[in-house]
């Protein structure tokens, strides 16, 4: 836990001018605001009552003091009360000043603070490897941006505030207090109890805080279930309308929002018995000493001004103490949201590039996998695989689900490393290649296409700084996009909305096969291009992958065996390994596998 809080005070350290300045004002804005405490001896000892202000026979006073007490008791008690009138005000008005800037530093700080973690998270999203996003779900991670670092910003602003304002206000009320005690001849018998008493205080904050943290740690848990919960039900609402599902789903959701509610209400509870419980203790701790301080004014041991002070004093102290039991609450929050970000920021990156790594010039020889086998978790998907895809080779990979295809072709832009063999381009091995010269050399279109909510050039364009408008043209018409782009209301401008769910199914495709080809790479990866289209969406799309992969090397996972009958190479694979590879003619008289596919398929389409 100590680990996690000092990473979470690290964060200040880019910060530390503003933060310095916050908690300077944070001196000034106590000391203005301890300093009318001084008033009340002259107050009610010299105007309330009329009696001179004495400091005891035997008390060794600064000189400085002994010089203000004996001016304050030569002045008219109508003068000093005219000038006290005038110190309250200007003191508060100060007080008021420094404590605003205080508050607005500490916010400046805290709002940074989270900046700044948003993007150091956002930074490891784009680091971790596909096999970290295999494992977790889309909503537990926004939610570490989204709920997790607000949590934190709460904590800077108003937690990590109070850590040290309070203190300060402690330390400068505790001095009040000693002042009093030690100049005015206060009784040692009750500055013996108020320290007994008062840490008393303190030993039931700890024990809620330690619970509150577990319980904001699940409540934390919980908002990325909900948040998983929406982003599946609002992209998919669709199939939960097709299938009637709106009063399941609705239930579902109340469940998580319930266990959310209870989660939350139980961090209330605790949060919020924590004052009371401070308070009440606090009040008693005050009666024990008001007894006993009252007794003293009763003999004539202290004056009424000088008790006054002390009470005062007294309470005042109470407050920080009142607060600082809350920001412990707070602060176990804040920990267990520095936790979870921690946790994602400790996660380890499996697709590391050598820092000797080489950029991978021109494309000229080919890939090869030799002894390839990989694994998810436990599950063999790839076992001994030995592939050769020459340069300017059209290679499909065909197969029953779950074969193996999508696995093989993911490793050649190395989103995954194998967990044996190779991947080599023109003989380099790929984990000797730097990561961005080796992706820029494919092109990738999947059956699941991702557009963003920009318009029609941005999504072609992504990628690439500027936007050469020839090329951009040139693409789209070879992607057969161009003549459903300009008749767009705004043409190339267009906004497609999120996923591009503003345009058909076919014209997405086509889109996302004119940006994997605009950036002009030798290689070329159709993964299920065209599974998830009609009939003649699918024409189309094939008529633009053929008019765009001539002088490339393609690597094509299809859907449909007719569509990859002239590849150069039919790799056959099943149960994670190459059974067979040849032409098409050739596979379909000696492979039995293909043959059943192929007929299959035939038929299917016959039948459509």
């Amino acid at each position: 836990m100590m680990k996690n809080y000092g990473r979470f005070v690290k964060l200040l350290r880019p910060h530390g001018g503003t933060f310095a300045m916050a908690v300077a004002c944070m001196v000034l804005s106590t000391l203005f605001s301890a300093s009318p405490l001084g008033l009340i001896i002259p107050l009610v000892d010299k105007i309330m009552t009329g009696r001179q202000i004495v400091i005891p026979a035997g008390v060794d006073a600064p000189q400085i003091l002994t010089n203000v007490v004996q001016r304050i008791n030569e002045l008219p008690p109508l003068k000093l009360l005219n000038i006290m009138s005038v110190m309250v005000v200007v003191l508060f008005l100060l007080k008021g000043l420094f404590v605003f800037l205080q508050t607005y530093l500490m916010s400046d700080v805290s709002q940074k603070i989270v900046r700044d973690v948003k993007n150091m998270i956002y930074r490891k999203f784009q680091d971790l490897s596909m096999d970290f996003y295999n494992r977790n779900s889309t909503g537990q991670l926004m939610s570490r941006i989204t709920y997790d670092a607000a949590v934190i910003r709460d904590a800077i602003s108003s937690g990590l505030a109070d850590t040290f304002y309070q203190p300060i206000q402690l330390i400068f009320y505790a001095g009040v207090l000693i002042s009093v005690k030690v100049y005015f001849g206060v009784p040692w018998n009750i500055i013996v109890v108020s320290l007994v008493l008062f840490p008393l205080i303190l030993y039931p904050v700890v024990r809620i805080g330690k619970r509150l943290r577990k319980i904001s740690k699940s409540s934390q848990e919980k908002i990325g279930d909900i948040n998983n919960m929406l982003l599946e039900t609002i992209s998919g609402i669709k199939l939960v309308k097709s299938f009637g599902m709106e009063d399941y789903e609705l239930e579902r959701f109340k469940g998580h929002n319930q266990t959310f509610y209870k989660l939350n209400m139980k961090s209330v509870k605790r949060m919020k018995i924590i004052s009371p419980l401070t308070e009440s203790m606090g009040v008693v701790c005050v009666a024990v000493i008001l007894w006993m301080a009252g007794k003293s004014i009763v003999s004539g041991d202290l004056s009424a001004g000088v008790f006054t002070a002390f009470l005062a004093a007294i309470f005042s102290m109470m407050k920080p103490v009142k607060k600082l039991s809350n920001v412990y609450g707070i602060n176990q929050q804040a920990l267990a949201a520095a936790e979870r970000i921690f946790q994602l920021m400790d996660e380890p990156v499996t697709i590391r590039e050598k820092q000797d790594a080489v950029r991978l010039g021109s494309f000229e020889k080919g890939i090869t996998l030799e002894g390839i086998s990989f694994k998810y978790d436990k599950e063999n998907v790839l076992e001994d695989v030995d592939l050769t895809i020459n340069k300017g080779e059209v290679v499909a990979l065909v197969g029953p689900s779950g074969g193996g295809k999508s696995t093989l072709v993911n490793l050649i832009p190395r989103f995954y490393d194998p967990c044996q063999g190779t991947v080599r381009i023109d003989g380099k091995d790929l984990k000797d290649i730097s990561i961005r010269s080796l992706r820029g050399k494919i092109g990738l279109v999947t059956q699941e296409t991702l557009l963003f909510n920009d318009s029609v050039k941005a999504n072609i364009s992504y990628g690439h700084e500027g936007i050469d408008e020839e090329q951009l043209v040139r693409v789209a018409k070879a992607a057969n996009a161009h003549r459903f782009i300009k008749d767009f209301p705004d043409g190339y401008d267009t906004v497609i909305g999120e996923r591009g769910l503003k345009i058909s199914g076919g014209q997405r495709q086509r889109i996302a096969i004119a940006r994997a080809v605009y950036k002009n790479p030798p290689i070329l990866i159709f993964d299920e291009a065209t599974s998830q289209l009609d009939t003649e969406s699918e024409k189309l799309v094939q008529e633009a992958i053929e008019n765009l992969i001539k002088g490339r090397t393609v690597i094509v996972i299809a859907h449909r065996l007719s569509t990859i009958k002239h590849a150069d190479k039919i790799v056959v694979l099943d149960k994670g390994g190459i059974i067979d590879s040849g032409p098409h003619e050739e596979l379909l008289n000696r492979n039995h596998l293909y043959k059943k596919l192929y007929e299959m398929q035939f038929m299917d389409e016959r039948r459509g």
